[in-house]
């Protein structure tokens, strides 16, 4: 049965969780927002998902980066700036208790209408803003066997149509991408650019590794992944060749290694793409030297993190 590489064995303190919505933290089954919502009505927004160390949101300013950068493309106050983000952020794990193996979701809409119209003149009143921080972590197993792929037609468009590079909470792209994916039996969705190149999934970032060097989209047509720059990143480190290039499906099928990477689930293995395996149709070496780097990475930014909160 194919599951997502999202999926998570249930924790039952998830019942018990306070979520954070403009400012009140409120219990789960209390915490709702507004029908005429711009989230709700039209997927108005822009959002970010972080994973929690520690008791610290994991590359925190690189996730904020993102979250304004796409609120600014959209024209969107968020009315609040990266500190006091930061700042609900972490009140809200101090009022969880969380400190390990958690997943927060960071949710901005352009706000309540006075009508359910897309103009973005009809809102009423400031942006809702949401964190929902849940205990969670990727399955285990799913880590250890791999996922399966299969490519979907549809495609990641030009930046004309929908920028690719806007975390928005308008996904319905990818969520068709995703239902083809799993009614053909497969975990995730590969999705080609519009020249037929391989440019990403529906919600990871794709890499293979043929002999010896690992290889990613130019990344034009895929968000700028914070998972995808940091593995980059640990290669340039480690002195692994590391590569933002075109490819085709055929050089795919025939790569050693496959591997996708997000900020839920880190470096996932791939073992098969369109009933192909790929390799030994099971996690390879440099998959495994990739996923030891990134949690050294991980790490480092604890430290960081922790150093700048007793300075």
């Amino acid at each position: 049965m194919a599951q997502s590489i999202h999926e998570f064995h249930d924790d039952p303190r998830n019942a018990g969780i306070r979520i954070w919505i403009n400012g009140v933290l409120k219990p789960r089954a209390e915490a709702t927002i507004s029908v005429f919502d711009s989230g709700f009505v039209l997927g108005d927004g822009v959002w970010e998902g972080l994973r929690v160390s520690g008791g610290h949101p994991l590359f925190l300013d690189d996730h904020l980066d993102r979250l304004f950068e796409g609120a600014k493309a959209i024209a969107l106050d968020i009315g609040l700036d990266r500190a006091g983000l930061t700042r609900a952020i972490y009140e809200t794990l101090a009022a969880n208790g969380m400190e390990d193996g958690v997943h927060v979701r960071l949710m901005v809409t352009r706000g309540v209408k006075r009508t359910p119209y897309q103009d973005p003149r009809v809102t009423v009143g400031p942006a809702t803003v949401v964190i929902i921080p849940e205990f969670k972590v990727a399955k285990p197993e799913t880590l250890a066997t791999g996922l399966s792929l299969f490519t979907v037609h549809v495609r990641r468009g030009f930046p004309d149509v929908q920028d690719p590079k806007l975390n928005s909470h308008s996904k319905l792209n990818c969520i068709t991408a995703c239902i083809q994916a799993y009614t053909a039996g497969a975990d995730e969705a590969l999705m080609l650019d519009p020249h037929g190149f391989v440019a990403t999934c529906n919600s990871t970032h794709f890499f293979i590794v043929r002999r010896g060097e690992v290889w990613t989209s130019t990344g034009d047509y895929c968000l700028g992944g914070i998972t995808r720059a940091n593995v980059l990143k640990v290669c340039r480190e480690a002195g692994i060749p590391a590569f933002e290039k075109n490819f085709s499906l055929t050089e795919v099928y025939s790569a050693e290694e496959a591997f996708v990477t997000g900020t839920f689930a880190g470096v996932a293995p791939v073992r098969t793409i369109d009933g192909r395996s790929i390799g030994a149709g099971r996690p390879g070496t440099t998959v495994a030297r990739l996923q030891d780097l990134y949690r050294g990475l991980v790490e480092r930014d604890l430290q960081f993190r922790s150093g700048m909160l007793l300075a």
